[in-house]
């Protein structure tokens, strides 16, 4: 039963947790809009951009446009994504534009700077974050977001470049209607938007794998668990110079961690042999999953 508690606890703070992201997720996206994208006039991508190509060519109004292409992202959301995923979208929805509704009203938002190309970088800044967010939590703001992260869910497109090259498409058929200087402007924004989204992705997901060889392997392992509160894995072996069958030890930890798991094998065995490399997504207990209480657990590893 507490067990089952536990668990019941855990999935609710990380639901609360993904929609606070997804608000603030919003909040940062329409910052950079307000704030630096539409006063600098910066030409945009997705369902806005592609309102306006379908305005200048079919004469249909571009508000319309969107809305239809919206209409149409989202059904699109909730066959291939499911329904958490329209459901948050609809709610981004919403929280999009009352947050660029509170920015564009607040004066002490208003004039930032005149300078184009700064209001490019940080119009490509936060946009990305806000975006980042969002998607890490596996939602969108709704519109040509759809598309790439259906690509990443099934294919695994990089989220980054798929929205990038999306937003680059759109981009390039705009121009016909304004200068090629507003369409390069608008790719750099793109691009640096694209590359944020990326970083935001992986954010806190680098963890450190480490793989100990040791005659002390026993010991290391047990030292691992009592001083860094984490587990480890015994690999089977067998050394390539003396043919001898033994143990390795596997553990994953943080990188702040990864300098006292060094100090402590070191402290056990000088002559330990050690490897790490950098992994991006670990799931499981101590990770995405709390401690597993040995005590009164009946659960076995």
């Amino acid at each position: 039963m507490a067990i089952l508690l536990e668990r019941g606890i855990h999935c609710m703070r990380k639901k609360i947790m993904k929609v606070l992201v997804m608000v603030l997720g919003n909040a940062l996206l329409a910052y950079g809009f307000a704030v630096f994208a539409i006063p600098a006039n910066i030409i945009v991508g997705g369902a806005t951009g592609v309102g306006l190509i379908i305005e200048k060519v079919l004469g249909i109004d571009y508000a319309l446009c969107v809305f239809i292409l919206n209409m149409v992202m989202l059904w699109l959301g909730y066959v291939c994504l499911g329904k958490a995923f329209a459901l948050g979208t609809i709610l981004s929805s919403f929280l999009f534009p009352m947050f660029l509704a509170f920015f564009e009203n607040m004066t002490v938002f208003q004039n930032v700077t005149n300078d184009l190309l700064l209001s490019c970088v940080y119009a490509g800044v936060f946009s990305g974050l806000g975006l980042g967010l969002v998607f890490r939590q596996g939602f969108s703001t709704g519109g040509l977001d759809v598309p790439p992260l259906i690509f990443h869910r099934y294919y695994h497109v990089n989220l980054g470049v798929a929205i990038n090259l999306l937003d680059s498409l759109v981009l390039l058929g705009q121009i016909f209607f304004f200068s090629f200087e507003s369409i390069l402007y608008g790719l750099l924004t793109a691009f640096i938007s694209s590359y944020v989204i990326n970083q935001i992705s992986i954010l806190g997901q680098k963890k450190m794998e480490v793989l100990v060889i040791s005659k002390q392997y026993e010991k290391i392992a047990q030292a691992i668990d009592d001083r860094i509160d984490r587990g480890c894995t015994f690999v089977n072996i067998t050394t390539g110079y003396m043919k001898k069958n033994s143990q390795a030890i596997m553990c994953v930890v943080d990188k702040t961690e990864s300098i006292r798991l060094q100090e402590l094998v070191l402290d056990l065995d000088k002559e330990a042999f050690m490897i790490a490399h950098e992994v991006h997504s670990v799931h499981g207990r101590g990770f995405t999953l709390p401690n597993l209480d040995l005590d009164n657990s009946q659960d076995n590893f």
